[in-house]
């Protein structure tokens, strides 16, 4: 990997000169410990055969309370005055928020307030998160996603500060971090606990790095740092804190750890959080309904084969104005799940939508994974056309969607010349109509949609080809429960978008019982209405 150089033991020198402003070591100097050390010397040390730094991509995942901030600071300072600063550098520090950006910005102007060879070289600039050398011409700066016009910017050193609170949206992560070609030596360090799905930003790049650290991708240019504590592991035995956690007793205090394991295993809606926080583990905060693992083990593709010889199910989800519009087919072949599905949007403020919601739907509309229509709502016309297609090509046994959109639904399929009817309301005009089957969203509908899915996930009789604006819909389901133990999506306390997991839910609601014997979506599993 090239040659050694002392670099890194360079900077750990000057960070060690540099003073703790708060916790339980204020005014201390800062000796750093080894696992820090490690870190430092593995990603500054290295060099080319003219000298350059090889790292240019630096990842430090590690859970809560770990020393990050401090480390995070020493670096931008070691940048900005240190070894390793050069003339007229632009340092960035950026977070996804103001008051996360400003606890590095705030931490690195209290460093340079006890010390007074820096407060003679730095001039701090409150108002604009700034810290500027005079002397070097360089300058630091803070930067959270909510302030505008960072295109432009050109980062020598990028700081992504807790990289995961990103969520999918790569805009602006993306904005900056290409910002880094001009210069000879770029260096890109994340520093963040884990993320809590396989979509996010973050998981992205860790899961880049362990394929490099496993030689499957050769770049030299990355290195991952990833302290965790195996999920298959007793997450509650203190011997398995310290994976996740190298400054256990040092920066963490052990009676912290234990406190919050505590309150984790006597409170299991707790549970998600210490796994995330605590033993950085890549666990949703929420408790939802599929689990990461399971969703993955049916990640094959369908098979277009399920199109031709199976029998077909669909679920729709029509949304309103904002809302994504979701169309799930389920076709049933040898007992096993394909599933093919279709979303749309709207395409006006569609880049505003994913700020909002944290969600690329502009990157997945461009890669042909939803379909965004001109205008600010969906128009059904759109949606009544696709379903027209389908049916005219492979045949849908039912579609099945909310009842309370059903009727204008039957008015753009029949404006198309798409011939259907209202399953028990009305009688078929032809062998080749349309069935459409009204199927609300309360708990005595959805509660057998729901343990059709569930059983089929779990059973792994699934093919959905990881679709990844599927995935993110069913990472976000959160189970509400009924004092019958009836369960159903809720919408208002899942945390995104859920539109396709209901649409799949809906086509999967008794289709998958022996010889196909149909059952109403009013009955539940094992029990039919009199």
């Amino acid at each position: 990997m090239g040659r050694q150089s002392n670099r890194g033991d360079k900077l750990i020198e000057f960070i060690q000169t540099l003073k703790i402003p708060e916790g339980m070591h204020t005014g201390k100097p800062f000796f750093l410990l080894p696992f820090q050390k490690k870190i430092i010397r593995e990603v500054y040390n290295p060099i080319d055969e003219n000298g350059y730094r090889i790292i240019r991509r630096a990842i430090f995942s590690v859970a809560k309370k770990n020393g990050k901030t401090p480390l995070v600071g020493g670096l931008a300072l070691g940048h900005l005055i240190g070894p390793e600063a050069k003339r007229n550098e632009q340092i960035y520090s950026a977070a996804y928020d103001r008051d996360q950006a400003a606890i590095t910005f705030r931490y690195m102007s209290q460093m340079i307030l006890m010390d007074e060879e820096l407060s003679d070289e730095l001039i701090i600039r409150e108002s604009r998160k700034e810290i500027y050398c005079p002397r070097l011409g360089s300058m630091f700066k803070a930067l959270s996603s909510e302030v505008r016009g960072k295109h432009g910017l050109g980062p020598a050193v990028l700081i992504m500060d807790e990289l995961a609170q990103f969520g999918a949206d790569r805009t602006f992560y993306d904005t900056l971090a290409q910002g880094r070609g001009a210069h000879k030596e770029p260096i890109l360090w994340i520093i963040s606990t884990q993320a809590a799905d396989d979509l996010a930003v973050l998981s992205q790049e860790i899961d880049y790095a362990l394929k490099v650290q496993k030689g499957e991708i050769p770049d030299p240019t990355i290195k991952l740092f990833l302290f965790e504590t195996s999920p298959e592991v007793d997450p509650f035995d203190p011997e398995n804190w310290e994976a996740s956690n190298p400054a256990l007793g040092e920066f963490l205090n052990q009676d912290d750890m234990v406190e919050a394991a505590r309150n984790a295993r006597y409170m299991p809606s707790a549970e998600n959080n210490f796994r995330n926080l605590r033993l950085n583990q890549r666990v949703s905060m929420t408790e939802h309904f599929l689990s990461p693992t399971m969703w993955k083990a049916c990640g094959a593709e369908p098979d277009p084969e399920a199109l031709e010889h199976g029998e077909i199910y669909a679920g729709l989800d029509l949304s309103g104005k904002n809302d994504l519009t979701a169309l799930v087919l389920d076709a049933i072949w040898d007992r096993k799940h394909h599933f093919f599905p279709y979303f749309w949007t709207p395409n006006d403020n569609i880049h505003e939508r994913g700020d909002r919601d944290r969600i690329p739907y502009a990157l997945w509309r461009d890669q042909g994974y939803l379909e965004a229509k001109p205008g600010k709502t969906i128009d059904y016309r759109w949606v009544a056309h696709k379903v027209a297609e389908i049916h005219g090509k492979h045949h849908i046994h039912e579609l099945r969607f909310d009842r309370w959109r059903i009727e204008d639904f039957q008015r753009e399929l029949d404006d198309i010349g798409c011939d259907c009817y209202i399953k028990d309301k009305e009688e078929p005009q032809s062998d080749d109509a349309l069935c459409l089957v009204p199927h609300g969203q309360g708990y005595k509908d959805m509660n057998p949609a729901v343990e059709s899915i569930e059983d089929i996930i779990t059973e792994e009789r699934a093919y959905h080809g990881n679709h990844p604006v599927l995935t993110m819909c069913a990472s976000n389901v959160v189970i509400q429960k009924d004092p019958a133990g009836s369960r159903k999506f809720a919408k208002d306390k899942s945390t995104g978008r859920i539109d396709g997991l209901v649409a799949m839910a809906m086509a999967c609601n008794g289709a998958d019982l022996p010889e196909h014997e149909e059952v109403s979506v009013y009955e539940t599993r094992g029990l039919r209405t009199l």
